[in-house]
C-alpha cells in the first residue's frame, strides 16, 4: 500500500526499491575507496621526512655549528625591531652574541634577520671575524682597567685564585669566552647590554701583558671620575 505522506520523487524511489539515503551511502563508500586506491602509491613514495609529524620539527640538542666550531657562544639579548616604511611595517629580530675560544680570544657581534635563528647565525659568523686577544696572568687579568663606552663605565680588577667571576650577565659572558676564571667587575651609570659589552671589550683591548709596563696601559682613575 502506497503511503500518501511521501512526496512524488520519494514515492518513485521507494517503488523502485532504491531508497535515496542508501544510494548516497553507497556512492560515498565507492568514492572513498577510489580515492584511497589513488592516494596509496603517493603515500608509499613519500620519504620518512615527509611523514605527518616530522615536518617543521628540528632535532633537539646543541646546534651543529656550536659542536663543530669549538667556541663558547652566549646570546646576550634578542630584540624585536620594527622598521616603518611607506609600504608598511617590516618586522625583524636583532641578536647580540658573544663568543670566544676560552683561551684568550673573544669577540661580539650584532645580527639582524626576519627569524631569530638566522639572526643568531649571522651574528656568530660576524663575531668569528673580529676576535680580540685578551692578555691574561694565570686565570685573571694582569692589572686594573676601566672600560668606557658612551655613558657606561665598567671597572675590571684582578682577583685571587678561587674568587670566581663576579660580574653581571654581559660581562660574565665575555669573561667566560676569554677564559678568565677570577675577576672583580662593577658596571657604573648606564647598564644597557650593548654598551656594557662594548665598554668591557674596550677595557680588555687596552690591557697590557705582564712583560709590558702597566703604567702605560691606563692612568689611575678616582672613583669620582668613574661616576661622572
Amino acid at each position: 500500500m502506497e503511503d500518501k505522506n511521501l512526496k512524488p520523487q520519494e514515492t518513485n524511489n521507494a517503488a523502485a526499491g532504491n531508497p535515496k539515503p542508501m544510494e548516497s551511502v553507497d556512492k560515498a563508500e565507492k568514492k572513498l575507496a577510489y580515492s584511497s586506491d589513488i592516494d596509496a602509491p603517493k603515500r608509499d613514495q613519500r620519504g620518512p621526512a615527509d611523514n605527518k609529524g616530522g615536518r617543521g620539527k628540528r632535532p633537539r640538542g646543541p646546534k651543529p655549528e656550536a659542536e663543530s666550531s669549538g667556541f663558547i657562544e652566549s646570546v646576550i639579548r634578542i630584540s624585536r625591531v620594527t622598521k616603518v616604511t611607506k609600504g608598511g611595517k617590516k618586522m625583524s629580530f636583532s641578536a647580540l652574541v658573544v663568543l670566544g675560544d676560552g683561551n684568550g680570544r673573544v669577540g661580539y657581534a650584532l645580527g639582524k634577520a626576519t627569524e631569530v635563528s638566522v639572526g643568531i647565525k649571522k651574528a656568530l659568523n660576524a663575531g668569528k671575524k673580529h676576535l680580540v686577544l685578551v692578555p691574561r696572568r694565570g686565570t685573571t687579568i694582569p692589572h686594573e682597567v676601566i672600560g668606557k663606552w658612551c655613558a657606561t663605565r665598567v671597572l675590571l680588577k684582578p682577583a685571587a685564585e678561587g674568587t670566581g667571576v663576579i660580574a653581571c650577565g654581559p660581562v660574565r659572558a665575555i669573561c667566560d669566552g676569554a677564559g678568565i676564571k677570577n675577576i672583580l667587575t662593577k658596571v657604573h651609570r648606564s647598564s644597557n647590554p650593548m654598551n656594557v659589552v662594548k665598554a668591557t671589550m674596550e677595557g680588555l683591548s687596552r690591557l697590557k701583558s705582564v712583560a709590558q709596563p702597566v703604567a702605560d696601559a691606563v692612568a689611575p682613575v678616582s672613583v669620582k671620575e668613574i661616576t661622572k
